[in-house]
């Protein structure tokens, strides 16, 4: 029986293992996949000792922190800067373990239908892993990207520079933070919601609930909304792809 996981702190809830699951008995395959909850990924070394994997998926707050761990980057990744599917490849009694980051493909398949002559430049809610891989797929599709963070960085703004002309500017905005995630449903970035507009798009990782804060903030405003969870269900099924390459 081959195994697949998913590495993360905390793992109140997965996406990933309801997933694959379903499409391990759907499909007859001889597989599980189970989560593994590292409270520090120096545990890392030890879990891959103890359990023979074929591949391992990588969240929160591990896409950039399990780098180190590894032997190889695919293209992609290396470009990004972090991780979030991990091949377990055997040549010769040797482990090779090698990263990859299908968020990239899952989030470029997402967006792409939804986006219209308008959408030049993009708001990203965060500076983590995810975040990495929706500017990589922003500035693949030719759309300026501009990083918003809670602390002051060179290069970045803060939730406390956004202004009516800033949000006029950045037809699209994507929370690339956790957050609004259950069971936090009462939380949404600190932006000024009251200048979006119907030309507006709306992009949230968070997948839990289905409508976040986020998107019913700016549905309101008239602004398109999108959830994270095709970006997850194209992103596991790339993952699935990248293991049996």
């Amino acid at each position: 029986m081959k195994k697949f996981g998913l590495i993360g702190y905390p793992l109140v809830h997965s996406f990933s293992k309801r997933f694959f699951t379903g499409k391990f008995e759907t499909e007859n395959i001889d597989a599980r996949y189970d989560l593994y909850e590292l409270d520090d990924i120096s545990k890392f070394t030890g879990l891959i000792q103890r359990i023979e994997f074929s591949g391992l998926n990588v969240t929160i707050p591990y896409k950039e922190k399990v780098i180190p761990f590894l032997n190889e980057l695919d293209e992609t990744a290396e470009k990004i800067g972090a991780v979030n599917v991990i091949k377990f490849i055997r040549e010769n009694d040797k482990l090779i373990l090698k990263g990859y980051n299908s968020d990239a493909i899952g989030f470029g398949n997402s967006l792409e239908p939804f986006l219209q002559s308008f959408h030049k430049n993009a708001l990203i809610l965060g500076t983590g892993g995810a975040s990495k891989a929706i500017d990589y797929v922003l500035n693949k599709l030719g759309i300026d990207t501009q990083f918003v963070s809670r602390t002051a960085q060179s290069g970045r703004l803060t939730y406390a520079d956004l202004n009516q002309e800033i949000i006029e500017k950045y037809k699209i905005i994507v929370n690339a933070s956790p957050v609004g995630t259950f069971p936090h449903t009462d939380e949404c970035p600190d932006i000024p919601y009251q200048f979006l507009t119907e030309k507006h798009l709306l992009f949230d990782v968070v997948y839990n609930p289905a409508e976040t804060l986020f998107l019913k903030k700016g549905r309101e405003q008239g602004a398109k909304g999108l959830n994270g969870e095709n970006m997850l269900k194209e992103q596991a099924m790339a993952a699935w792809e990248i293991w049996n390459q």
